[in-house]
């Protein structure tokens, strides 16, 4: 408010004012300030309020004098921030549906390049398991073929000693002697095609009929089979078998074939082992319910490296081996629900064939 008196003497008569609408003086905001967080107040110098309120927020706050230096008025402003200031909630809503979209367009297109990927692996798998597969019947074909040779190796080289036995007997008119030669020679080459028939079954499960049989036969047509090949090495060959017949459930050729590959291959790695007298010794014997016979030498061992991979077809040490006898065995003794071991020990090699005894083995068949 604004006075002057008129005249400007004591005797004045008329006095002027003029009174100021301090809200025109700052004209319209617009609908900001119109908001309950934000407050605007224009003060005097000497601290007088012209607009209200009293107290300004604290949380943004901005002043400045208006006008002249000599009159100036302080415009003040403040402003409160809450939630909805910084997170209006139309533009915030529009923000998040479209950060949801482009999140949803981006999944759908990493499923969709994942699904391609799956279906380029799952189409190269499906080619590397064909490749696998022929590779492993062409592997298959080769192992059978050439267990078959080295299976077949022993009986033919049988049936050649006794028809060159049988020649001198003949040329020496020893005719009883030769009759008991000739009835080796037939019993090899059943012998021979008993071979080749379990060959010819092999893949085909339960091909082997059950029958029970005495383990000391078959142990017993090894030791006369080697004896000759053992003396020739000089090799000791020793056989312990017990009095009392030793039962069990199989097929006799193919025990036999793995006493066969177990006690050859000891002899075969003593052949050049400087050391004490070569020996091979094989124990039977029988434990519970199962029976149990071990062939041992006193040669130089299997190296630690080789004991992971012993059973492994194809893998040999000796040159111009075939690998096979141990996974041959290893199969054979299998199939009648027994094990083949090698047996740690300080010296030599020790390999333990455990069988299942006759009545055990067609209790678990019934």
């Amino acid at each position: 408010m604004m006075v002057k008196r008129s005249p400007n003497t004591n005797e004045a008569r008329y006095g002027l004012m003029l009174a100021i609408d301090a809200g025109k003086l700052i004209g319209d905001g617009g609908p900001f300030w119109s908001r309950s967080s934000t407050a605007v107040r224009l003060s005097l110098p000497d601290g007088h309020n012209l607009l209200q309120p009293a107290t300004l927020p604290n949380a943004i706050r901005f002043s400045r004098p208006l006008s002249s230096a000599s009159q100036p008025l302080l415009l003040e402003t403040g402003m409160d921030i809450g939630l909805s200031d910084m997170f209006p909630p139309l533009q915030t809503g529009l923000t998040f549906v479209a950060l949801t979209l482009a999140y949803l367009a981006g999944l759908a297109a990493l499923r969709q390049r994942a699904r391609t990927r799956a279906a380029e692996q799952q189409a190269r798998l499906s080619a590397l398991d064909s490749r696998l597969s022929h590779a492993s019947r062409v592997n298959a074909l080769g192992e059978m073929a050439s267990g078959m040779a080295h299976e077949l190796n022993q009986p033919l080289t049988a049936i050649l000693a006794q028809a060159q036995a049988g020649r001198r007997l003949l040329n020496q008119g020893n005719h009883a002697a030769l009759a008991s030669v000739l009835d080796d020679t037939v019993s090899q080459a059943r012998r021979a095609s008993g071979i080749l028939e379990r060959f010819r079954n092999w893949s085909q499960p339960n091909a082997v009929p059950v029958s029970a049989f005495d383990l000391r036969r078959a142990l017993g047509n090894v030791e006369a089979l080697l004896e000759q090949d053992a003396r020739s090495r000089s090799i000791l060959l020793e056989f312990h078998l017990p009095e009392t017949p030793v039962i069990v459930t199989g097929d006799p050729v193919e025990i036999e074939q793995v006493a066969f590959n177990l006690v050859r291959n000891a002899m075969e790695a003593l052949d050049g082992h400087a050391g004490e007298a070569p020996g091979v010794v094989v124990t039977l014997r029988q434990e519970d319910s199962m029976v149990v016979f071990d062939v041992v030498d006193n040669g130089p061992g299997i190296p630690e490296a080789l004991r992971p991979r012993l059973f492994t077809p194809f893998m040999t040490t000796r040159a111009g081996g075939t690998g096979l006898g141990l996974a041959l065995s290893q199969r054979l003794v299998e199939r009648v629900g027994g094990e083949i071991t090698l047996v740690a020990g300080d010296e030599g090699a020790t390999f333990r064939v455990t069988l299942p005894k006759a009545r055990a083995r067609l209790e678990e068949t019934q």
